[in-house]
């Protein structure tokens, strides 16, 4: 068996971190499905960026879009949607297989919606009617105008990824937004179970935030603590997510055939070089997640990761090392914050470029 299937017996999927034409017209994607069961697919502006501007399957097609009336989000949106389409065609049969908990391929609304509300929500129900596959998954940022969309997107029932996050608090108001969500549509009388969310919460660029201000405080204690954040604060995040959804709020909502909303490893790849290649998915398998995986860490880890079930344990450690963070003044919502600023910035850099390209 595969290093990466191997992971799977312990209740987590892995998803790739990574999509294009190329991917998906060289057999790529399918062996990838097949060798290392990999369960869905993630999507974003940089991804795109970079797959539309050196794979030439997409020469053609973009020369005659040019040629269109169009505005330059348009040329782009008909350039990936049906990528998107044949991604989730693809991997229909794990979605059915699974009874809907695999098989989601996600495309994310345009980052400069991240702080409209209205706006979000409208772009989120265009393109979900558009790639028109029940395994899509809308991605939209974990801001407090996402949060608010996300809600309303969940009543609605459009499945979500909803990314971004860096701390507790990001990842606990989206976790009860969700449960809003569903509760909206269930008093509705609208049915709740086929509705599938993600969380995706940030690891590699948290440690190298604080890891930082840790080298700037300099004492042995906060040295002790370089590349040990991000892991303590994905573990305890583990169990507000399993006191929620395995808890009295979600009891009715799991009666009328509801599901939690998995959280979702993302940027796991490891920055630092003096740190396992492998550390942000060796440290966090466990049931009821999903990591998504960038393909050099995939390698990685099919060449020398090993599959075991630690996301639960060593809890005690993961809260001291947040205590003791805090005991250096370092406060994790102003960190995610920040992050969260940084990555906006970042997805929207990516997307204008993108539009450069398709202007």
């Amino acid at each position: 068996m595969s290093k990466i299937a191997a992971i799977k017996p312990f209740g987590q999927r892995i998803w790739l971190d990574n999509l294009s034409r190329g991917l998906l017209k060289s057999g790529a994607l399918q062996k990838l499905i097949d060798d290392d069961g990999i369960a869905g697919v993630t999507s974003n502006p940089a991804i795109f960026y970079k797959s539309i501007s050196s794979d030439p399957l997409y020469t053609g097609d973009l020369a005659e879009l040019k040629k269109q009336d169009l505005t330059a989000e348009q040329r782009y949106e008909a350039l990936v949607v049906p990528d998107i389409q044949a991604t989730c065609d693809l991997t229909r049969p794990l979605y059915d297989n699974s009874k809907g908990l695999d098989g989601y391929v996600s495309l994310e609304v345009s980052p400069h919606l991240a702080n409209d509300a209205l706006g979000t929500i409208a772009a989120a129900k265009r393109l979900w009617a558009a790639i028109n596959r029940p395994n899509a998954m809308i991605k939209v940022p974990a801001t407090h105008a996402g949060v608010l969309a996300f809600e309303q997107l969940i009543a609605a029932g459009i499945n979500v990824n909803i990314t971004l996050m860096f701390s507790l608090k990001q990842t606990d108001d989206v976790l009860t937004a969700y449960i809003r969500g569903l509760e909206a549509r269930a008093a509705a009388g609208l049915p709740v179970d086929h509705v599938q969310a993600v969380a995706s919460v940030f690891l590699s660029r948290v440690d190298v935030l604080l890891d930082k201000q840790l080298d700037a405080i300099g004492s042995p204690e906060a040295l002790a603590l370089r590349g040990k954040s991000a892991i303590a604060f994905v573990k305890v995040a583990y169990q507000h997510y399993k006191q929620l959804f395995h808890g009295t709020r979600f009891e009715k909502l799991k009666a009328l055939g509801a599901h939690p909303q998995r959280l979702l490893w993302a940027s796991t790849g490891t920055k630092n070089p003096a740190y396992s290649d492998v550390l942000y998915v060796e440290e966090l398998i466990g049931a009821e997640t999903v990591n998504t995986v960038p393909d050099a860490t995939l390698d990685a880890f099919r060449d020398h990761g090993v599959a075991a079930d630690r996301l639960d344990t060593r809890i005690d450690e993961a809260v001291q090392t947040l205590a003791a963070l805090r005991k250096l003044d370092i406060d994790f919502n102003l960190v995610g914050e920040q992050l969260q600023s940084e990555g906006l910035k970042l997805f929207d850099d990516a997307f204008d470029k993108l539009l450069e390209l398709t202007a």
